[in-house]
């Protein structure tokens, strides 16, 4: 029996015809619902809403087959890998003990020393959990630990093949340790493409795979320049790309890279027999430029997402970030969320068994081509101009301006963070005190942001006050006219950890004033319905002006006298904070 069965059937003309009924009722006036209800990431690729199957771009081939967009692996489930910066062998024995499957190791200064490496190791049957560096100028020590473990340790040394100082050759360490790779270590690789700098820099995700493609192609050239085959070079490769709470565009981008690797992979077989190699060796791990440092658990929900886009992309290894990362290093309970987390959407919801779960979705499978046709697009790009270390400045200009974008949408709020500029607990208690941060990966010069850093700038202004600064919300009329209003203002204002107080009913001005007074605030915000501002909210604007404000708002739009600005959705609330803070004389 067919589901579709005693449905009838509608096309997507008549989808049409109901949607622009939709709209016209809504106050919009179209003829292309489409185009009214369609939205742009910022690659520019867009999101329509409805698809069909003639969105499918094409057949995107089998798991584990080119051009691997279904999966470089024809297997199901990932390799559950933590992050550590600190030498605990017991947390690190904990962690392999409890769901654990691979070890991500931070050595170096301000993290594992490297003397202290093969203590941390002593008990790990690296055979079974397979291990990658992240040691910059200790790489070349930190592998020697491995190598003395023995021909059947598995991992990546987290290397570079590449010269710092530019050209395509050869001259980083991961030559060097990728010919002994090759010739006594099968399990191991020398060589990472890291490409979470681009987007902890608030690049798009085209930017950030056009990047690791052409940071990918200067290691294969290395590789290949100082003596290696091209299937060699091709092994000793892995990749690493951020993962977001926005699961379909992080489905997407781990989908796309793998057919961009191949893309790569395809053209240099063609010269140097590499048909058949070019799976992409992917690991994923949950952004930084993501948390929060403020409400932190929430953090939590937006790792699971994160987590659940990794695998449902065909990450072959995935790190949770803990939720308390912006507080410094974890501890033992916040391992424990980011490695269940794992375990949960493994074991319990059964994500693990299933091989591209995505995959033959017509949304799913046209975004992936569209961000692989932008990433290609930006590659190429950098090629032509001399490649990913000669492109320095092009890459930075172009994330800079990403980034500007990306700022003023969270600015306005078109980009909501919860807990931070939306629905903020402006009286949490902190999760726990912060401690040492951890150690930060390299960024190749650029910039590591985070997007709820201009708000939580704010609140630590406002929470180092004597008294927290509050303003006064001149609530107009019954309680249902002006709680929604309120409502907005008192969480647009509490964003920046500012208090607010409310009027309560009513509609006398020199009532609203006297509270006004006996508040303490100097600023304050009218809050009411249009039809009640137009007869009260200058006759309210006024009393309070004689009363002492040194600021009035009103929620909504329109002008009356005596009101200075106006909060409405969309407006720039980091603006709006910014100047409230300046007239409540808040010290910097």
């Amino acid at each position: 029996m067919e589901l579709a069965t005693g449905f009838e059937s509608i096309s997507r003309d008549g989808w049409r015809a109901l949607a622009v009924e939709v709209l016209r009722k809504s106050g919009i006036e179209t003829e292309s619902p489409e185009e009214a209800l369609s939205t742009a990431t910022y690659d520019g690729v867009t999101v329509a809403p409805l698809y069909d199957l003639d969105d499918l771009p094409g057949d995107p081939g089998l798991p584990g087959e080119a051009p691997y967009v279904r999966g470089a692996r024809g297997t199901p489930g990932w390799d559950v890998r933590q992050r550590h910066a600190v030498a605990d062998p017991e947390a690190v024995l904990a962690d392999l003990e409890n769901g654990v499957t691979s070890l991500w190791l931070v050595v170096g200064d301000g993290a594992i020393p490297v003397d202290a490496l093969d203590a941390v190791l002593k008990d790990v049957y690296l055979d079974l959990a397979p291990v990658v560096l992240e040691a910059g100028d200790h790489v070349r020590e930190a592998a020697e630990v491995l190598f003395g473990r023995g021909s059947a340790v598995r991992g990546n040394l987290g290397a570079s093949a590449v010269a710092s100082t530019g050209g395509s050759t050869g001259g980083g360490p991961g030559l060097e340790l990728a010919r002994r790779c090759v010739d006594g270590f099968p399990g191991l690789g020398a060589v990472t493409v890291d490409a979470t700098p681009y987007h902890d820099a608030g690049g798009s995700d085209a930017e950030e795979l056009g990047c690791s493609i052409a940071r990918g192609v200067a290691e294969l050239r290395a590789l290949t320049d100082g003596g290696l085959s091209v299937e060699q070079a091709l092994g000793q490769i892995e990749f690493r790309y951020a993962a977001t709470a926005d699961q379909f565009a992080t489905i997407a981008k781990l989908r796309a890279a793998r057919r961009l690797w191949a893309r790569v992979a395809e053209v240099c077989g063609t010269a140097g027999g590499a048909a058949g190699h070019g799976g992409q060796r992917q690991h994923a791990v949950t952004s930084s430029a993501m948390m929060t440092a403020r409400d932190p658990w929430v953090n939590m929900l937006r790792t699971t997402l994160a987590c659940f886009a990794a695998g449902v992309g065909g990450a072959e290894a995935v790190t949770v970030q803990p939720f308390d990362a912006c507080l410094g290093l974890p501890d033992a309970f916040s391992r424990r969320i980011a490695r269940n987390t794992q375990a949960l959407l493994l074991e319990e919801s059964g994500l693990g068994r299933v091989i591209d779960p995505a995959g033959g979705s017509w949304y799913v499978e046209r975004r992936t081509a569209d961000l692989a046709e932008r990433a290609w697009a930006w590659f190429q790009e950098i090629e032509a101009a001399g490649g990913i270390t000669r492109a320095a400045g092009l890459v930075s200009d172009r994330i800079a301006a990403t980034r500007a974008r990306r700022a003023d949408d969270v600015a306005h709020r078109r980009l909501p963070i919860t807990g931070v500029s939306e629905f903020p607990n402006v009286h949490e208690k902190p999760v726990r005190p912060p401690t040492t941060a951890q150690a930060a990966p390299e960024t190749g010069g650029l910039p590591r942001i985070r997007y709820a850093e201009e708000f939580e700038a704010l609140r630590d202004l406002a929470d180092a006050q004597p008294v927290r600064p509050t303003v006064f919300l001149a609530t107009i009329g019954p309680v249902a006219a002006h709680t929604a209003r309120a409502a907005f203002a008192a969480n647009l204002f509490q964003a920046g950890g500012l208090d607010t107080e409310t009027a309560g009913p009513g509609t006398d001005p020199e009532q609203i004033a006297t509270a006004f007074a006996v508040s303490g605030a100097s600023v304050a915000c009218l809050c009411s319905t249009d039809k009640l501002y137009a007869q009260h909210a200058a006759a309210v604007a006024t009393a309070l002006r004689k009363a002492g404000a040194r600021k009035v708002w009103l929620a909504g739009k329109g002008e009356y006298e005596g009101v200075d600005g106006n909060l409405y959705a969309g407006c720039d609330a980091l603006a709006v904070l910014r100047e409230t803070f300046d007239d409540l004389e808040v010290t910097r």
